[in-house]
């Protein structure tokens, strides 16, 4: 289980890291306050800590950010107690709101209780994929590369998440075609064609056309690197 701590007082980072970690949690945090997205993309995470005063950009504009393309489980940390702090960020779509100083084995519980209301039923599909540096966002059904946008229609969105969740794994046409009817989209063979075609025409713009494969006779794969062969 990932908890991703956007937090810029290292003492309380290296604290919460070190209990959560002997707790099994795997901790990360951003490298910099400035592009914090960027690393929660990377890290996908199951629990997000945040703090309200950051460096750059406050708790409240990440909380935003994240709810655009996630619902992952967001529990405020901050010293700040007046209520209208705590009305926004439950209005933004914080989970819970934990006032600094906190005791540890407590917010620990917090976390753990809120893991299995969240997640008790198995585990949520990603909201995020990433695939070469690149991270499909599953709720806005786009693709984005640094600062480039590919905005794709259903149909490509779904084959090229298809193929990145099967990484380096072949998918035969039979098996994607069986998909996208399973998913109530209608296509057959030529209209498959015409969509992986179109699909890496836009991928182009972020050289990234190359790692839809075709393997004649197969399928197609999604590769995680060139393969010079």
């Amino acid at each position: 289980m990932s908890v991703f701590i956007v937090e810029d007082d290292e003492a309380i980072y290296t604290n919460l890291k070190d209990r959560l970690e002997s707790w099994a949690f795997h901790v990360s945090g951003p490298s910099d306050f400035h592009h914090v997205m960027d690393d929660f993309y990377e890290a996908n995470p199951q629990v997000v800590l945040l703090d309200i005063q950051l460096p750059a950009f406050d708790g409240f504009h990440w909380c935003r950010e994240i709810r655009a393309v996630s619902k992952v489980p967001i529990i405020f940390l901050s010293s700040r107690d007046h209520p209208m702090d705590m009305v926004m960020a439950m209005q933004m779509g914080a989970d819970d709101y934990v006032q600094k100083p906190f005791n540890m084995d407590v917010l620990v519980a917090k976390i753990q209780a809120l893991v299995r209301r969240t997640y008790s039923y198995g585990d949520e599909p990603a909201d995020v994929m990433e695939w070469n540096g690149a991270y499909l966002q599953m709720k806005k059904g786009t693709l984005q590369k640094d600062e480039t946008e590919i905005e794709l229609t259903k149909n490509e969105f779904f084959i090229l998440a298809a193929l990145v969740e099967a990484k380096d794994t072949i998918l035969s046409r039979d098996d994607l075609i069986r998909k996208l009817w399973d998913d109530e989209r209608f296509v057959n063979d030529n209209t498959l064609t015409v969509n992986v075609n179109r699909l890496r025409q836009k991928l182009v713009d972020v050289a990234l056309d190359a790692y839809i494969v075709t393997k004649k006779g197969l399928g197609y794969m999604a590769e995680t690197k060139r393969s010079d062969s």
